[in-house]
């Protein structure tokens, strides 16, 4: 009997001084103390269209009339078309469009956009107006060790990381809000990381940072050390209550 104790203390200890990824194996996003964190500077760069971007296109004329669809005001297709129909930018930067055909808007501001397909237009259309958005910019927000994560449409440009957390109801009781990890950039080839602290009013003067397409915002969390501990012990405990049952029948 003296036996088993030992080796239950000897197995409870192994748990707690084992690597975190026994007591936190759903952390995701972390890196060495070596990897640079970089400084924070307000992107001045419009949002450049790429391939595989769906976008909401309207078409109007300066009157008012909507295409696509022809004139009849009852018809849906003009109610769609007040509310934009979408098209993907293919692999090669092009968009297939109704009467102009197939053309080439990669790389170009949403602004330029309009302005070029403005141009393609006014041979069918007697001053055409575009209106043009990109409907699938998103961030990423991973919280609770990386267990809870929410996909966050980017509705403007202006869209910051605080409108970010509150569009998903806050952080959760064990967030560190003094500990926000912001990854940009291609996660595959040393992406840039920044860190931010959002538990005091002076720290949230620096936290209105307009978000970009793919960032990747990470939560920390409080470790639970204890209450994951218990957790893996349980099983265990379990194991060693009833063998210690079983020997009291048995063997007294």
């Amino acid at each position: 009997m003296k036996v088993i104790k030992k080796n239950f203390v000897i197995l409870i200890f192994v748990i707690i001084f084992s690597s975190c990824k026994v007591l936190s194996p759903s952390e995701m996003l972390q890196t060495s103390r070596e990897y640079p964190i970089s400084t924070f500077e307000q992107s001045k760069i419009e949002y450049l269209l790429q391939p595989f971007d769906i976008i909401s296109l309207r078409v109007n004329s300066n009157l008012g009339e909507s295409f696509f669809v022809g004139s009849d005001q009852n018809n849906s297709s003009y109610q769609k078309n007040q509310q934009g129909f979408e098209f993907i930018i293919e692999h090669d930067g092009t968009i297939k469009l109704p009467m102009v055909g197939r053309l080439n808007i990669s790389g170009k501001t949403v602004r330029e956009a309009e302005n070029f397909l403005e141009n393609e237009f006014k041979n069918y259309i007697v001053n055409p107006y575009i209106l043009l958005s990109v409907t699938n910019r998103k961030v990423l927000i991973y919280m609770n060790s990386g267990t809870s994560a929410h996909i966050v449409n980017l509705p403007s440009e202006n869209f910051t990381l605080l409108e970010a957390i509150a569009s998903v109801g806050g952080m959760s009781n064990i967030s560190k809000a003094y500990k926000i990890k912001l990854i940009r950039g291609n996660v595959t080839n040393n992406p840039e990381i920044f860190t931010w602290n959002i538990s005091t009013i002076e720290d949230l003067k620096q936290s209105n940072l307009y978000l970009e397409n793919n960032d990747i915002i990470y939560i920390e969390s409080k470790k639970q050390i204890v209450t994951k501990i218990l957790k893996e012990i349980a099983p265990y405990l379990t194991l060693f209550t009833t063998a210690l049952s079983i020997y009291g029948i048995f063997f007294k």
